[in-house]
């Protein structure tokens, strides 16, 4: 029979939990505080116990390593109505066995048991809401804001398919102020690659009317976008490729389906 200690504050819930799984064939043994529940498993030594992460004043994290301590061969599962990631990451840092939200039902719940006594790694949440891509006036707009004009031009040649050296052909500067550029603006948008640059601007529209501006402040942008069949003949295959590349994201973000991972 596999033996358990519940720790919870909740009376209620420790209650009606504690009745379903003795009727589910399981030894359960309850503690209603964070120390109540350390001396408890020391005591007991249970195969598992499931801890609540939210424990009266206390955070239930804190008191997993301290039953680890006392009883090396407990499995810990914290139970949560809060489904943050890092409270997650905590838990099992501090080496629980498994992270389960409490509206997932007495049967989730004994998977749960079983899979950890198992030597399984359980997370089992509920998924946040998906968001409604921002608009204009986002936190993407607020960071492009950020960006000078010089890194706007980088970004537009970006998008464009243009490597290091064909952006500093484009605007007459070394490739290494290019690097820069280039370096700068992604730090500012808070991106990690060339091609995620190119991808975000593309997707929240933040170049939606640059060539004009550009045109207007005397850049040679604008004449660079006439000269693109030139440019297309005498890029080099690994610029080519890039653009390539970028061109199918481009065409992914219009559909509403850039990668969340680039």
């Amino acid at each position: 029979m596999t033996g358990l200690v519940i720790g919870d504050d909740h009376s209620v819930f420790l209650d009606a939990m504690s009745a379903v799984l003795v009727q589910r064939g399981y030894q359960v043994t309850v503690a209603r505080s964070v120390p109540e529940t350390i001396e408890t498993v020391r005591r007991t030594q249970p195969d598992v116990c499931l801890i609540d992460r939210n424990f009266g004043g206390d955070d239930g994290i804190t008191a997993i390593s301290p039953m680890l301590a006392v009883s090396s061969g407990t499995k810990v599962l914290v139970l949560s109505a809060d489904p943050d990631t890092d409270g997650i990451r905590r838990a099992l840092h501090a080496g629980a066995s498994g992270y389960l939200h409490k509206t997932r039902g007495v049967s989730a719940l004994t998977r749960a048991i079983d899979r950890v006594q198992r030597g399984e790694v359980v997370v089992d949440v509920p998924k946040p809401a998906p968001s409604r891509p921002p608009g204009r006036g986002d936190h993407a707009h607020r960071l492009a804001g950020f960006l000078t004009g010089r890194e706007r031009e980088c970004l537009l040649l970006l998008v464009e398919g243009l490597d290091t050296a064909g952006i500093a052909t484009k605007l007459g500067v070394s490739a290494a102020t290019v690097r820069t550029h280039v370096q700068s603006l992604m730090t500012k948008l808070g991106v990690h690659s060339r091609l995620e640059a190119a991808s975000y601007a593309v997707r929240y529209g933040l170049l939606d009317d640059e060539e004009s501006h550009f045109r207007s402040t005397g850049t040679g942008l604008a004449r660079a976008r006439r000269r693109r069949t030139i440019r297309a003949a005498a890029a080099r295959p690994v610029a080519a490729t890039t653009a390539s590349r970028v061109r199918s994201v481009i065409r992914r973000a219009r559909l509403g389906g850039v990668a969340a991972k680039l």
